[in-house]
């Protein structure tokens, strides 16, 4: 065999077209609930306080706990917090307005240094969701995607439930990309 059939990919000339193969970057952040009514915030707390990572307890005394108890008291309570920081001009939590300010910076630093590299941002617990925007990246043509948790230190918590989340979806979807996870990044240079 030659080097040259080795390195190069054969396709038939009645093939469909193949997209030409995207990277991808997906920011991960927390979450936040869509709005400082009871319902949004018992959903969003619902989802963030049912994580074996974020709680770690006796999973059926925790879900009696959880749904007869701190699922009717606590989101009237987390309701007046959240529309103390409400943003009013975007109605919306300043942990979504960040991260998508954040995508839009990176989005044009990438593009001001010639980088084609599809870049998005999705929520743990809430939306946007991690397995939608998993979806929208695979249909964009990204067959390698970097899982970028937007927390500098790992925890279990935070950094390992974003990324079980992700590979939740993966194991959903047929196609797979090349996936890599971000390290912990607390005391990189660039970021201190």
């Amino acid at each position: 065999m030659t080097e040259d059939f080795i390195t190069s990919s054969y396709i038939p000339d009645e093939h469909p077209d193949i997209p030409k193969e995207k990277v991808g970057v997906l920011l991960l952040n927390l979450g936040t609930p869509d709005g400082t009514y009871f319902w949004s915030i018992r959903r969003y707390l619902k989802e963030f306080l049912s994580d074996p990572r974020v709680i770690e307890v006796n999973r059926l005394l925790w879900s009696v706990i959880l749904n007869l108890i701190i699922l009717n008291v606590r989101p009237k309570i987390s309701a007046k917090a959240y529309k103390e920081i409400w943003l009013e001009t975007t109605d919306e939590s300043p942990l979504r307005f960040h991260p998508r300010a954040q995508l839009d910076a990176l989005s044009q630093r990438f593009i001001e240094n010639g980088f084609s590299i599809e870049i998005d941002w999705a929520m743990r617990y809430g939306s946007p969701a991690i397995g939608d925007r998993l979806e929208e990246m695979r249909a964009k043509g990204c067959r390698k995607i970097l899982l970028l948790a937007l927390y500098p230190q790992y925890s279990a918590t935070t950094t390992a439930s974003a990324y079980d989340k992700a590979f939740q979806a993966l194991q959903k979807m047929r196609w797979q990309p090349v996936i890599r996870t971000s390290p912990a990044y607390y005391n990189n240079r660039k970021y201190v």
